[in-house]
């Protein structure tokens, strides 16, 4: 029974459950254009006895077209040659997508274009002085002057070709970077005038279709593009073979010009189609309905204004028919339409009301006893009699809504009366101001005296409105130009970093030749080594070979193979040669070796360490001691850095009176010190590898010269030492005045070496050498084991490493870091870096067997170091732990010992010339007894 109730409510329910297979559905199917008339839109609702329900639609939603992007043509005045033929040309501009190039021909139907704009390099201008709508684009090459029929057509070509060249840079590029105006800025008329992206200092322009687009390229050609005087004298030929075409064929055609017109005349048959389409829908006749349906008298009586209407559409298409104009024709049509769609809306509601009834009479009938009956009949009491209250209550507020309505149709009756007195009273003022204007334009129509010049009151009305005009054209432009500098900005960003990738590649590449060159070279060094062992046929071309790579330079040999973006110097920073010119020919291809790993090195870390590296130093203001700085310090400090860095390093430590060098430089220059001729002989052997102390007359070596006899007098203990040159010449390299690197000398000697490592016997030298034995035994006992087997004496090598520092065996950029670190936490450093040396070439050495082979290779293997990163990585990660108060106990110890053995060995000086002196007086004694015999 429920179940049945439930169904009676759907026939009592809205239109919304009449399924779409209804008897109608060829109707609806002819008057899809017309659009679905009586169904509701998809995913509306519709109430049904209070509730709302979702309608499903099995129309198929009407597919808006998204509006077709315009190609941007039509006529511009070119200003054509220079000199007494220069005039203003009529050409057809065509935009080229491909290509980014605006072509321009003498008319739209021409085939061969006279010329093109190269829009992706070019610039745009707009100079008021000039005529209005003229503006220019500016290429690399060329500049080209146009002008446009107004400022409106000028400021649509401008802001398009804007947009044309973003797109196609950022295509052609692909990167996006930075905002900038996209294809949708290509204006709409549906756009509001002032929708704009945020960077676009100027709205889109309304596409002015009068003078751009396809429609003008259709036209006939103007007058003036087709006369005498607008013939180009610089492309005859071009001309010639367009004119030859253009009389080829009578009429232009689409096939005849590089323009297609298929966007208007698919305008046109879309139109065409339409038109027919709906002469169609009003001519055809309403399907009749099937008569084996039972309606009922209400389904009777729509039929009835079905047929009526029917007749009526009849008859108003015959007198269609009789209209000879097409506009009656289409007012015609177009009421046949209105009434065809209110036949549709009549026949609907004839449906559902004979489906309603025809439901409640089929759920009646179907019901086998009276009991049921009766209860549908009391249900459908009750229905009414909900329905009939529902209707008390809308009619009641109904009633509310008349009288709300009343009122507020009062209200606004007053508010117009209001507006109207409003209205009124600004009137009367306006005539007022007018009134009053005009009396004071006649009072002042006297002419105004000022100076020498007289001037009215009118004519400098006018004057200020051609400056308020004005004031708009410079905003104008002023607003177009920050757009064309913002758009340029963007494109040389892009140019930025597509230059930077190259740059990228090309260091990756350069790098690898580097690479591929030095292991040329090593597999060169290796057939070196064993031409002994060669025929004589393959020595002369092992030899040839050899001298061939040696008298190619290292710049040359790059940069013809390479693009000359990191361009290479003989000298570094500080003046030291890159590739050291030696005497032995072995060592001369090592040192190019060397080189060119340095410098793939540096290639391929350039961009992700050392940039980095720069940058955290850049953020360095104050310095102050702290486990970041020390970390930064053993990674190398930047060449723009390292000045202020050993500086504060250095006053930190070392504290001498202001006059105090300039006083010393005066004692030097009255009496001469006794180490002044040593000093002298080590001038010219410092730095051998550096151009600014290979030139006698350099200001370098009398720079070098001062800052030693001043140390000479400055600490009388020492003097001088061998050693102390290489000491201050890194100095003077690096901090470039004399009085600096006096300090830095003194720090070194004073401060952070220990005492007596330049005395007359260099005990300090000798102590550390011992102690860097015992390191490297714990450190690279294999290694140590390998030197005692062939009793190598590592001291030989050593000695002048601690003594100078690492100068003269060492590449300049790796010497420069160990430097960095070594004045900032002491001569620990010193045993961090030598222990890394070995160990960066342990397993080669391990593969010598022979004391001369060893001996060979320790003179010349700190050549082989390249890669500094690693080095410093050996040092300061790999030789952990490495603390100072070991290194302290042990040199004490040493020390020690070592005194014992100065003690012992001046006992044996003193008993040797004991023993001396006693053997010459015994024979002093047998002298004289004989001489006493003689006698």
């Amino acid at each position: 029974m429920s179940q049945k109730m439930e169904e009676d409510d759907r026939v009592g329910s809205n239109v919304a459950d009449i399924p779409c297979d209804s008897p109608l559905k060829p109707l609806t199917e002819e008057s899809k254009n017309i659009s679905c008339v009586g169904a509701p839109e998809q995913g509306s609702k519709t109430e049904c006895d209070g509730r709302k329900v979702e309608r499903p639609s099995e129309c198929s939603p009407v597919e808006v077209e998204k509006p077709k992007i315009k190609k941007l043509c039509g006529y511009l005045h070119k200003l054509g040659m220079k000199g007494p033929l220069k005039a203003w040309k009529y050409r057809f501009f065509s935009y080229d997508d491909k290509k980014c190039h605006l072509t321009y021909f003498r008319i739209a139907t021409d085939v061969c274009p006279l010329g093109s704009i190269d829009v992706s390099s070019a610039t745009f201008d707009v100079k008021l002085e000039m005529e209005e709508g003229t503006f220019e684009i500016r290429t690399p090459n060329k500049v080209f002057i146009l002008k446009a029929v107004n400022s409106h057509a000028m400021m649509y070509w401008l802001q398009q070709l804007q947009i044309k060249r973003w797109e196609f840079c950022r295509a052609e590029t692909g990167t996006n970077i930075g905002t900038a105006p996209s294809s949708e800025m290509t204006v709409r008329e549906s756009d509001p005038p002032d929708a704009s992206d945020e960077f676009d200092f100027l709205p889109p322009v309304k596409t002015p279709t009068e003078v751009v687009g396809l429609t003008i390229a259709a036209l006939p050609a103007p007058q003036e593009s087709i006369s005498l005087q607008n013939i180009s004298l610089k492309h005859p030929w071009k001309e010639i073979q367009n004119t030859v075409r253009s009389l080829c064929t009578s009429k232009p055609s689409a096939g005849n010009s590089i323009f297609h017109f298929d966007k208007i005349d698919e305008v046109t048959e879309e139109k065409t189609v339409k038109e027919n389409h709906g002469l169609e829908v009003i001519t055809k006749p309403v399907p009749k309905l099937s008569p084996s349906l039972n309606f009922g008298r209400k389904a009777r009586r729509q039929n009835g204004i079905a047929a009526s209407s029917h007749d009526l559409a009849t008859t108003e298409m015959g007198t269609v028919e009789k209209f000879s104009s097409p506009q009656h024709q289409i007012k015609a049509l177009t009421r046949d339409l209105e009434s065809q769609k209110k036949l549709v809306t009549l026949l609907h509601r004839a449906i559902e009301s004979a489906q309603q009834e025809k439901r409640a009479c089929d759920n009646y009938l179907n019901v086998p006893e009276e009991k049921d009956r009766l209860e549908l009949v009391r249900h459908k009491v009750r229905q009414m009699e909900d329905l009939r209250q529902r209707v008390e209550v809308l009619e009641k507020e109904n009633k509310e809504m008349q009288q709300s309505a009343r009122l507020q149709d009062i209200h606004i009756t007053e508010l117009k009366e209001h507006i109207q007195m409003l209205m009124e009273k600004n009137c009367a003022k306006q005539e007022v101001i007018l009134k009053q204007t005009e009396q004071l334009l006649n009072q002042n129509d006297t002419e105004i005296v000022k100076g020498n010049t007289c001037v009215t009151l009118q004519q400098l009305w006018k004057k200020i409105d051609c400056l308020s005009d004005d004031i708009e054209a410079y905003k104008t432009q002023n607003r177009f130009l920050n757009s064309e500098i913002l758009q340029l900005t963007n494109l040389w960003r892009n140019a930025a970093e597509k230059d930077k990738v190259l740059l990228m590649k090309c260091s990756y590449l350069e790098a690898r030749n580097c690479q591929i060159e030095s292991k040329y070279l090593i597999v060169l060094r290796k057939l070196q080594e064993a031409l002994p062992y060669l025929d004589a046929e393959y020595r002369g071309t092992i030899k040839s070979l050899v001298e061939d790579a040696l008298e190619v330079n290292m710049k040359d040999g790059i940069d013809q193979t390479s693009v000359n973006f990191n361009p290479i110097s003989e000298y570094d920073d500080y003046g030291f040669t890159i590739i050291p010119k030696y005497e032995v020919e072995h060592l001369r291809l090592l040192a190019k070796i060397q080189a060119l790993e340095i410098r793939s090195i540096k290639l391929l870390t350039q961009d992700v360490v050392d940039k980095s590296l720069k940058t955290k130093w850049d953020n360095i203001e104050d310095l102050a001691h702290s486990g970041e700085l020390k970390n930064l310090v053993r990674c190398g400090i930047p060449t723009e850095h390292r000045k202020r860095v050993w500086m504060w390093l250095i006053n930190g430590r070392v504290n001498i009176r202001a006059n105090h060098y300039a006083q010393l430089l005066k004692k030097c220059e009255n009496s001469p010190h006794p180490a002044t001729q040593q000093i002298e002989l080590d001038l010219h052997r410092t730095l051998t590898n550096n151009k600014h102390f290979t030139c006698p007359t350099s200001e370098f070596i009398h720079k070098l010269r001062r800052v030693l006899l001043a140390f000479s007098w400055h600490n009388p203990t020492i003097g001088y030492c061998q050693g102390l040159n290489r000491l201050a010449a890194v100095a003077l390299l690096v901090l470039e005045e004399e009085e600096s690197a006096f300090c830095c000398l003194v720090d070194i000697v004073d401060n952070i070496m220990p005492a007596d490592y330049y005395s007359n016997n260099l005990s300090g030298s000798q102590v550390d050498q011992r102690v860097f034995k015992d390191f490297l035994s714990e450190k690279l006992p294999r290694l140590t084991s390998h030197f005692q087997q062939y009793k190598i004496d590592l001291s030989l090598i050593t000695f002048n490493w601690f003594l100078v520092v690492f100068v003269d065996n060492l590449v300049s950029d790796i010497l420069l870091r160990v430097w960095d670190a070594f004045l900032y936490e002491g001569t620990k450093v010193i045993f961090r870096y030598a222990l890394a040396i070995f160990k960066y070439n342990e397993e080669e050495i391990l593969k010598f067997n022979e004391e001369s082979d060893i001996y060979h290779y320790l003179s010349f293997f700190t050549k082989t170091i390249c890669d500094g990163r690693r080095l410093m990585n050996i040092a300061f990660n790999e030789m952990n732990p490495f603390r100072l108060k070991i290194l302290r106990n042990r040199r004490a110890a040493h020390k020690e010992k070592l005194k014992m053995e100065f003690v012992e060995l001046e006992k044996m000086k003193e008993e040797y010339t004991k023993t001396k002196e006693e053997i010459k007086r015994t024979e002093l004694d047998m002298v004289l007894s004989e001489e006493e015999e003689e006698t």
